[in-house]
């Protein structure tokens, strides 16, 4: 039986690959799993019976919820126990109510257990997130934080790979049977440049990395093959080295004076990698040059890392925070099943145009948008503020229109199901992102629009302009 399934993966797999020009019909030979096609020019997934499936998911759909900042209440898990009684009664009804706004997926940080709820036959599907490259920073770093710190893995540090496995392991082997398991994510909103976190280039990071670090010594290593002649480097980096030796040595590594990037910001604002002069574009090709070697290394040990302890689900990629430089792209294009990233902003058009250049399928991890007229401070967290409840009805509408026109979208997860406390959660985070506030009270000007786009969401994109 092994055998058999095995065959007919393989025999899936070439019915994958078919150009996009194949006409192909709307379901073909199911696999069992979730895995993705591109027919006719779009890309799509195709559900386990083999049907084309476009992901409309939620994240963080949980029982209780977050903590208000610096205590251990949580006011929508409060909620949720004097409403439901118990965690399975909840489950049972939040799986009801999100499937009834035309949902079919639940994303990161959710209650995976809901996915077991028979709806009519039906059950929702959901997205696990491992952490692969922010455990590592845990593990490495006394008290380090990839997300809010910005702190970057060792990816070429050997014991990177042997925490993927572990992690792997521990965490996917028991999904691999899993048939309501879309795939996984590897991490979230990594720092992969200059950005609200830190202004400087990844490959000035590494460089300053303690003597001897593997991924300090991978950047020597390349710039070396890059500059043989030491002179040459000195005058594209504004240093004054006498030897490559003494470079190496170094314990302080600046960025060039003729060369200023601004940070990003916001989640959506792209790092430009324009230059004034010839110093300053060599420069930018060396810090592209390392970031193509790191993000290399990252996607490839983490996509195989996953197949290893599960053959079966897709690798849905480290949800970009923002459009990253494009080696990172390439990369993430070449080993991951699906690029995800992450886009609060009025229109995903632009950023998604970016992404789609790898010709492989997008979905949009996160994006959302707040009401001044919830009763919440909406003075912490990323996205566009709009004035009234019908406004951001509006505006997720025109999101997921202009989105679904993509045609290498294979799905949008909104963030998130319940609002944050107006206290501020773990990060102060105070914001209208719910479909429901924290009384479990849906915003039902916006749950209705998204029932209407959420049932159209694989019309639509059958419609989605060719390239």
């Amino acid at each position: 039986m092994r055998l058999l399934v095995t065959i007919c993966g393989l025999i899936l797999m070439g019915i994958l690959t078919a150009s996009a020009g194949d006409a192909q019909p709307t379901s073909i030979r199911p696999s069992g799993f979730f895995q993705v096609r591109q027919a006719d020019g779009r890309w799509y997934l195709l559900d386990p019976k083999g049907n084309r499936f476009i992901s409309t998911g939620v994240t963080t759909v949980e029982y209780e919820q977050d903590y208000i900042q610096g205590t251990d209440t949580k006011p929508y898990g409060i909620t949720c126990k004097a409403k439901y009684g118990s965690v399975e009664a909840w489950r049972k009804a939040v799986a009801e109510r999100l499937m009834g706004w035309g949902f079919n997926t639940i994303g990161a940080w959710s209650d995976n257990a809901i996915s077991q709820v028979d709806v009519n036959g039906k059950h929702l599907a959901y997205t696990a997130i491992l952490g692969l490259g922010s455990g590592f920073v845990s593990e490495k770093v006394k008290g380090g934080q990839a997300w809010l710190q910005g702190l970057f893995p060792d990816v070429f540090d050997p014991d990177f790979v042997t925490y993927c496995e572990a992690k792997a392991q521990k965490s996917c082997t028991p999904k691999k049977d899993d048939l309501n398991l879309l795939g996984y994510f590897t991490d979230n909103e990594m720092r992969w440049g200059p950005d609200w976190r830190g202004r400087d280039e990844l490959i000035i990071v590494f460089l300053n990395l303690p003597l001897h670090s593997p991924g300090r010594d991978a950047a020597l290593k390349m710039l070396r093959e890059r500059y043989p002649d030491i002179a040459k480097f000195n005058s594209i980096w504004d240093t004054a080295f006498i030897s490559w030796d003494q470079a190496e040595g170094a314990v302080k590594y600046l960025t060039p004076h003729s060369t200023t990037r601004q940070a990003v910001l916001e989640q959506n604002a792209q790092v430009s990698r324009t230059a004034g002069d010839a110093a300053a574009a060599s420069y930018i090709a060396d810090c592209d040059a390392f970031l193509s070697l790191l993000a290399t290394r990252y996607f490839e040990v983490t996509h195989d890392a996953i197949k290893k302890a599960d053959p079966n689900h897709l690798v849905i990629g480290c949800r970009f925070a923002y459009v990253p430089a494009m080696p990172i792209i390439v990369a993430a294009g070449k080993h991951t099943d699906i690029i995800s990233a992450n886009c609060y902003a009025f229109d995903p058009t632009e950023s998604l145009k970016v992404y789609s250049t790898q010709n492989r399928p997008l979905l949009i991890g996160e994006f959302a948008f707040r009401g001044k007229d919830s009763g919440l401070p909406n003075t912490r967290g990323a996205g566009p503020l709009v004035e009234t409840q019908q406004q951001r009805a509006d505006a997720f509408a025109a999101y997921a229109r202009a989105a679904l026109a993509q045609p290498d979208l294979v799905g949008y997860q909104w963030f998130e199901h319940a609002d944050e406390p107006k206290e501020g959660r773990f990060d102060g985070e105070n914001s209208n992102y719910g479909l429901v506030d924290i009384n479990d009270k849906p915003y039902e000007l916006l749950t209705q629009k998204m029932t209407e786009i959420n049932q159209q969401a694989l019309a639509l994109h059958e419609q989605a302009p060719v390239k």
